[in-house]
């Protein structure tokens, strides 16, 4: 008799199914990654955000405290007037090279870092001062690594989204004061050396006219200024831009197109957009970076690469070109840097108003006509001191004083 045996085979996935099943999951997964990452840089955007505000904090405290903002270009200098150059290296003073961001400080909950720095430091613990108290210059980079401060990257300092880190860079910062709408006088200030021009004597009427007529910004070169200085109003007036840093890759918003030329001065200043339409130093096939044949600043000169230094690649930005536009400039001392706010956000950067409100602008603002002369003491009929700025609503919110009414939303 036959016994009929249960079947035992067990139910199971076919191949097919299986790599069905894979296909869906692949599928979904690729839905969902870039909804991830947008997710992950907006978390991002909002702290770089977050930076920002605590920065305008700490202006305000700042100024509630002294009356004025920190100066851009404040510092020390000793007594010897052969070692009073601004654009010079010091290990015994900082010669007036210090920026905004480093009297703010201490209102950043940087209060041991500030302990540092308004102190002499002993950096080889010999019993010797080796720096005194406020360091040497930022840009003395062999003895800045030593002195600790200089070197330290500040949390509030640094946006998220910026993954710059490490030499030949030493603290970075992603955020900048705003200059104005010009470049004129951006480094030397008042003066050609400090408290005193070249030839020993001290700053003349016309240096001061100069300052005036450049310096157009919420901060200036070697001056204390302050919120009654804004007569355009505080909510009508940028402060701080966003900074993106260099990475190494001759991106053009970060390492600046230049060379020791005077020329470069004169060209940059009647035409701000000069190193791309007459240079030609943009590559048309990677229009966010410099050709090879495009001479650029050095490894130590990028942008954002030294928090505490007031060089205008460091921490300064003007109002001329749209946010992410080129950076452009000759590398000696007293010569011009043109450089704009960027960012590795999408389509914009943050800036921080003068009230303490923080806006996203995007590359897109009108920006009036790039190719316009700037502002300066000498120039054309519309260059003049206190003429209108000819940067359309970008140039009127870089500026204090301009009396321009901001009448469109931003």
């Amino acid at each position: 008799m036959n016994v009929l045996c249960p079947d035992r085979r067990r139910s199971a996935f076919t191949l097919v199914e299986l790599l069905v099943v894979i296909a869906i999951i692949g599928v979904m997964v690729g839905l969902l990654l870039p909804a991830v990452q947008a997710a992950r840089e907006a978390a991002r955007r909002m702290s770089c955000g977050n930076n920002f505000k605590q920065i305008g904090l700490a202006m305000h405290n700042y100024h509630a405290a002294y009356n004025q903002l920190p100066r851009q270009g404040g510092g020390t200098k000793v007594a010897s007037p052969a070692a009073n150059n601004w654009w010079a290296q010091y290990q015994s003073e900082n010669s007036w090279q210090l920026s905004a961001l480093v009297g703010a400080t201490p209102f950043m909950e940087q209060q041991a870092l500030w302990e540092q720095i308004s102190n002499p430091m002993d950096a080889n613990r010999d019993g010797i001062i080796d720096y005194p108290a406020m360091g040497p210059t930022p840009n003395f980079v062999s003895a800045a690594i030593l002195y600790t401060p200089w070197s330290t990257e500040i949390a509030t300092l640094r946006c998220p989204s910026d993954p710059g880190v490490g030499l030949p860079a030493l603290g970075r910062t992603n955020y900048a004061m705003c200059m104005g709408d010009s470049v004129a006088n951006q480094r030397e200030g008042l003066t050609t050396r400090i408290n005193t021009d070249s030839a020993g004597s001290p700053p003349n009427s016309g240096q001061a006219q100069n300052q005036r007529a450049g310096q157009r910004g919420v901060f200036a070169t070697h001056q204390s200024t302050s919120f009654r200085d804004i007569l355009d109003g505080t909510s009508n007036t940028i402060m701080l831009g966003e900074i993106a840093t260099d990475l190494g890759d001759r991106d053009k918003r970060t390492m600046p197109a230049s060379q020791g030329s005077t020329a470069w001065t004169t060209s940059i200043r009647q035409n701000p957009t000069w190193c791309e339409t007459v240079q030609n130093y943009v590559d048309p096939l990677r229009p966010m970076f410099w050709t090879n044949a495009t001479p650029i600043a050095g490894t130590t000169q990028a942008r954002g690469y030294r928090w505490s230094d007031y060089d205008p690649k460091m921490t300064m930005w003007f109002a001329i070109l749209p946010p992410n536009r080129e950076t452009c400039g000759p590398h000696n001392g007293g010569n011009y840097f043109m450089g704009t706010t960027s960012s590795r956000h999408q389509g914009g950067a943050h800036v921080l108003m003068a009230d303490g409100a923080v806006k996203f602008i995007t590359d897109s603002i009108e920006a009036g006509n790039s190719r316009a002369g700037m502002v300066f003491n000498g120039g054309t009929l519309d260059q003049t001191a206190g003429a209108r700025s000819p940067y359309g609503l970008w140039g009127a919110l870089g500026t204090r004083a301009s009396k321009e009414v901001i009448s469109t939303d931003f």
